[in-house]
């Protein structure tokens, strides 16, 4: 599902001058910015948007949920000659493709963001996480698994191979319509070790082993495309078993209060964040760079963290994180990062998805269609 929402804040702008706001000469009144819908956009209206637009008199931001289909978009908008957003969220796989096909600007970090808090420069600040010239890193996050307590017996699922134990827990699962994540989970429950994954899976046997492995399973998967869908389909009771992100999860369990849990074993760390498509009007890019610093500095990315539980991608930030702004619980244990979740992980391999995403997204396609 995707909708645009648009919302106006304004303020004085004399009052915007005068303690020190960024001057609006030569930048655009408005920005559309792309992002994943549900709560983790929420969560970013909230800590970046909202508070940008009320120091920016007459500002109009406009958000759209197309972030799954980035890549295919902006390829088709940049042949077309009309990139019509201005900034797009990403994940890191996706930012590589994107800044080698030419289709995001290159950053200079250090002059384009602001520094750390704590006296560090951005490239410090972001360190390892800063994996392509054209991506702003914004949070950690990992895909992972969430269940029905109620619809599970009396022996909750404790490994990520329960998706595929159709006979302890029957019932449809969801999992997400690429091959991403779905191939590892597969192999991972097919006996290969994890440190393997990626050799095995670069290989036309190990992706074929994992489709078959899939097949286990096909007839009783739902497949979904937006992050919100999960969260959803587990609070209707129409699956047993979902997959999708951590913070996702945390919304529909403490927010919601639904029968849900987490399955945090072989959850997939991830990075998310910005890039700025090229070709942008000089107007509408002074705009994004402008909102970047904002919306990328210590306190900004620690305020994320008050409304969803991702990671800040800041290490400054990190001392920061408190309560969740509106139920008021610590939200250190929720994150993906926290020592008692992260027993099992499985480090997403950035540049393998972006060598082998196409191909073994053709290869997934024709799967699904037989």
């Amino acid at each position: 599902m995707k909708f645009t929402i648009t919302f106006l804040v304004s303020s004085a702008l004399s009052l915007a001058g005068s303690i020190g706001f960024a001057n609006e000469e030569g930048m655009a009144d408005s920005m559309t910015v792309v992002s994943w819908g549900g709560a983790y956009q929420k969560s970013q209206q909230r800590a970046y948007s909202e508070p940008y637009a009320a120091k920016h008199d007459g500002l109009t931001v406009i958000w759209d949920e197309s972030s799954a289909e980035a890549v295919a978009k902006l390829r088709a908008m940049n042949e077309a000659g009309n990139v019509t957003w201005d900034l797009v969220d990403a994940v890191a796989a996706d930012a590589i493709r994107l800044c080698d096909e030419g289709l995001a600007m290159e950053i200079n970090h250090d002059e384009m963001l602001a520094p750390g808090d704590d006296g560090s420069t951005a490239t410090e600040d972001f360190g390892d996480l800063l994996v392509s010239d054209c991506f702003i890193p914004q949070i950690v996050y990992s895909t992972t698994f969430g269940y029905r307590t109620d619809l599970v017996g009396n022996t909750p699922p404790e490994n990520v191979c329960a998706i595929f134990d159709l006979e302890t827990y029957p019932g449809k699962r969801s999992l997400e319509k690429r091959p991403v994540n779905n191939m590892e989970w597969a192999l991972l429950c097919d006996g290969v070790e994890k440190d393997n994954l990626y050799d095995v899976l670069a290989t036309e046997e190990g992706q074929n082993q994992a489709l078959a492995k899939l097949d286990t399973i096909k007839d009783n998967v739902v497949w979904w495309s937006a992050g919100a869908d999960t969260p959803q389909l587990l609070a209707d009771g129409e699956v047993v078993i979902g997959s999708t992100y951590n913070g996702r999860l945390f919304s529909v369990i403490e927010e919601q209060g639904q029968p849900v849990s987490m399955l945090w074993d072989a959850q997939v760390f991830d990075l998310d964040g910005w890039i700025i498509p090229t070709g942008l009007p000089e107007d509408r890019r002074a705009r994004v760079v402008d909102f970047l610093r904002f919306a990328t500095d210590t306190q900004r990315l620690a305020d994320q963290a008050k409304f969803i539980s991702y990671g800040p991608a800041r290490a400054s930030s990190a001392p920061l994180i408190g309560k969740h702004a509106d139920l008021g619980i610590e939200m250190a244990p929720h994150m993906p990062t926290d020592p008692a979740n992260a027993k099992n992980t499985i480090l997403f391999n950035y540049e393998f998805w972006a060598d082998y995403r196409d191909d073994i997204d053709a290869k997934f396609q024709a799967w699904l269609a037989r």
